[in-house]
């Protein structure tokens, strides 16, 4: 069993008659659900991610004080501490009555602003251009049991995808960075025998490919740890993550470099027919650079379109 089944079967067998028996006032006004940091947030937990940070919980969302005051809360708080201690198998941290980090009783402003930096979820320009894409995962990743009150699923539909030409910002910045990386200082590294060097290019032509194969599927990317696994599963360059791997594992001998720059070109071919079926570029050749600029140019709002190409990276 999964975090997210864990957390569904205590959520509907502990969690679902406390609060129908006890806070049926105020029921309609609350979200529970289980989202955020962690593996099983993504589903990608596994036997060794129960060594920490696993047990059945849930997060119970609560509006502002006016709707559900303090001394209301306190004691939902109470009551989802005296909830059984083991579940399944599963023991439930000794956490303090007014909740933990992952599980508990948690205003949902003060999550929001917690993860995204806005308490209602509303981001200006620059906030979505500089917000981690791994922290918008995490805002909009798990799953919700219930919403009654439907603030929370609001938020998180509007945290769900970036506003379009935010996306095409943050696509031609890491398009010219793969340029700069893979497509010109890996060569140039491996010319003056810095093998070193060229495997750092190579590093970081694979964070940039990875970074834009993410926003070609219009997905948000996850922490580095989970990033490999996610973009195994995308619809649209999948395949790359195996090229990476391959490029971050490998030296940079005289055997292997020159299949490794044939791998770099195949992959920026492979990037740029994506952005060619998507109609996100009008450049008709091989080099990234001319390509992210190219889609810088198709921003459509001007003070984004004007902002230095890097801005959002």
């Amino acid at each position: 069993m999964n975090g997210l089944e864990l957390s569904e079967r205590f959520y509907s067998e502990c969690v679902k008659p406390m609060l129908s028996e006890q806070f049926s006032d105020i029921l309609p006004y609350l979200a529970v659900g289980l989202f955020g940091s962690g593996s099983e947030c993504f589903g990608f937990d596994d036997a060794i991610s129960t060594d920490h940070d696993f047990e059945p919980g849930v997060c119970i969302l609560l509006p502002d004080e006016s709707i559900v005051d303090r001394q209301t809360a306190f004691k939902l708080e109470r009551a989802y501490y005296k909830l059984p201690k083991e579940f399944l198998g599963y023991r439930r941290s000794a956490i303090a009555p007014v909740g933990g980090a992952r599980h508990g009783v948690l205003r949902t402003a003060e999550v929001f602003a917690d993860k995204v930096g806005s308490p209602d979820g509303v981001l200006t320009v620059h906030q979505w251009l500089t917000v981690p894409g791994h922290a918008l995962a995490e805002a909009t990743n798990g799953r919700l049991f219930f919403d009654g009150y439907g603030e929370v699923t609001r938020i998180r539909e509007g945290l769900r995808r970036y506003p379009e030409d935010v996306r095409k910002k943050k696509l031609a910045g890491h398009l010219l960075l793969m340029a700069q990386a893979g497509q010109y200082n890996y060569a140039r590294c491996l010319k003056h025998g810095e093998t070193g060097a060229a495997q750092l290019a190579a590093a970081e032509f694979v964070r940039h490919t990875m970074s834009a194969a993410f926003l070609l599927n219009n997905v948000y990317e996850p922490y580095y740890k989970w990033s490999f696994r996610t973009m195994r599963r995308l619809p649209k360059l999948s395949l790359l993550a195996e090229t990476m791997e391959y490029l971050l594992t490998t030296d940079n001998g005289e055997e292997l470099a020159e299949s490794k720059l044939d791998m770099i070109e195949d992959a920026a071919s492979d990037v740029i027919d994506e952005l060619q079926t998507q109609g996100l570029s009008k450049a008709i050749c091989g080099d990234l650079e001319k390509h992210a600029y190219s889609v810088n140019d198709a921003i459509a709002d001007g003070d984004i379109r004007n902002l230095h190409i890097l801005a959002a990276v």
